[in-house]
């Protein structure tokens, strides 16, 4: 068997995903899971494109030492250069850059000819090779490139010291065939391939980036860049999930294996999730709500009798453990910290005191606690924005025949402020309260609402997204009432918009 390299571009190319942004410390926590999850190379950022994205570069490079620790630049020194600065405390890293070579890039966005694209793919290799040892370079759009071009800039880079190709297909156009060919014909036509490694990054624009990532690996590529949750820009790009089980599930066909920790692909996806505010579709396979679940009684009686009738994976091999009843009101602080070390977390004293305190108020609340209410209290404490604005209480009316109407109470600092106001629903109401506590003028862009387990007793999580002066964040809250639930997810956002502001500021 051979190995697959895997390659994560979530905290870059996954950043993009209209309404994701990310600070510095969440793409931190993401970049240790990430470690966690064993990926082998994690592309942190575009060091280029602004001071947190640079900040989030060199946090990560200095704090995350297992991966290859990898920047993106165009093909200008002062991107590279920025990239080289950014990576300078990485212990394994990789400078990524890239030009377009397909003629509709060439004619329209660069304004170049292929000879002036042929040498600053080049001269970008080159210089790149002062900052790092490592140096991946992609012709962008490749999969909409001229072939004779496309191999030509290949050998040109590998000759210039690249020790990484990347093929993408850029905008998704790609079948499997397609894409299997392309990388079949470079494999013959590129001399000196055994030099480097042939790697593949594919779009989801037509829904086939998982297959034609596969096609690729196939059709000899051994590294392959994808995404946590398939996130990234327009429709997303090859799913890490999907690839990854893909080739754990089919090994008759695909004799290829990865470093990957599938135990902690589950734990990853929710990770990725709340930060990034983009919730994981129940259908979406690997690590979606339904992907473990049968419905039809035919399924039902089959998977009882025997699993694998229907499933040719186990949910505990990504790391799920189903439903499993764990804790009570009566349980102690020895059962709790035992259990939430068997999910995962390492949380030190004072995250462990807390989640433990947050536990005990939820069996007071409900009468059983499951696995996956554990995991949203750990994950709560994993990674906590500080809270300028707490909520105190709310209070409700509403009804088809009275105006709804909500009084809050939030304490800041050592401050107690209480509003009321009325609004179209218990949830706005309660937001045109919170609204004037704050002073702040926000628009209110996306909410969500789903429950965490069954029963009339489930803890419901909201998401919303919310935009303030040009910026926009996710909040997120959890609460057997979800009322309570989206007023703590309005506050949480608020306190994500003053901690950014102020990260900014300092």
């Amino acid at each position: 068997m051979e190995k697959v390299i895997v390659f994560d571009t979530t905290l870059r190319d996954g950043e993009q995903s209209p309404g994701a942004s990310l600070t510095v410390e969440e793409k931190l926590e993401i970049a240790r899971q990430l470690e966690r999850l064993k990926v082998d190379v994690i592309e942190t950022g575009f060091p280029a494109s602004s001071p947190g994205d640079f900040e989030a570069v060199r946090r990560i490079a200095r704090e995350v030492k297992a991966p290859v620790i990898t920047a993106l630049a165009r093909a200008l020194p002062s991107d590279i250069e920025k990239a080289g600065e950014a990576l300078r405390e990485a212990k394994h890293k990789r400078i990524h850059t890239f030009i377009a070579t397909s003629p509709i890039h060439m004619e329209h966005k660069l304004r170049m000819s292929p000879r002036q694209v042929l040498s600053s793919a080049v001269e970008a290799v080159q210089f790149a090779k002062q900052f790092t040892p490592e140096v991946e370079f992609s012709p962008e759009d490749a999969s909409r490139s001229d072939l004779a071009f496309l191999c030509e800039v290949i050998q040109a880079v590998i000759e210039r010291g690249a020790t990484v190709v990347n093929i993408p297909d850029t905008v998704g156009y790609s079948t499997p065939d397609d894409f299997g060919t392309l990388i079949g014909k470079i494999c013959e036509k590129v001399p000196h391939l055994d030099r480097i490694t042939l790697s593949i990054h594919c779009h989801n624009d037509l829904g086939m980036a998982t297959a034609n990532s596969i096609a690729g690996i196939k059709a000899g590529a051994r590294q392959v860049e994808c995404t946590i949750n398939g996130i990234g820009e327009r429709a997303g790009n090859a799913s890490l999930e999907e690839i990854v089980m893909a080739l754990v599930t089919r090994r008759d066909l695909l004799p290829f294996f990865t470093n990957i920790d599938t135990s902690e692909i589950y734990r990853t996806s929710r990770l990725v999730s709340r930060l990034t505010g983009i919730p994981v579709q129940p259908n979406k396979a690997i690590v979606g709500e339904n992907a473990f679940r049968h419905e039809a009684g035919i399924h039902q009686d089959g998977v009882l009798k025997e699993s694998a009738t229907y499933e040719i994976m186990t949910p505990d091999s990504i790391g799920l453990k189903g439903g499993e009843l764990v804790l009570g009101k009566h349980s102690g602080r020895h059962a709790f910290k035992e259990r939430m070390k068997k999910l995962g977390f390492r949380l030190d004293a004072h995250q462990l005191e807390a989640a433990f305190k947050s536990f005990k108020e939820l069996t007071d609340k409900k009468r059983e606690v499951f696995d996956e209410d554990l995991i949203f209290m750990g994950e709560e404490q994993t990674f906590r924005i500080p809270q300028v604005y707490l909520l105190e209480y709310i209070h409700t009316v509403t009804g088809n025949q009275i105006l709804p109407t909500a009084t809050v109470r939030i304490k800041k600092k050592d401050k107690v402020f209480q509003e009321a106001a009325c609004g179209d629903g218990p949830i706005d109401a309660a937001y045109r309260a919170i609204d004037r506590v704050t002073r702040m003028k926000l628009n209110l862009l996306d909410y969500s609402l789903h429950s965490v387990t069954g029963g009339k007793d489930a803890l419901g999580e909201v998401m919303v997204k919310v935009e303030a002066k040009g910026r926009m964040v996710t909040g997120r809250g959890v609460s057997t009432d979800i009322i309570e639930a989206g007023a703590k997810a309005y506050l949480n956002a608020i306190n994500r918009l003053i901690y950014r502001e102020g990260k900014r500021s300092s």
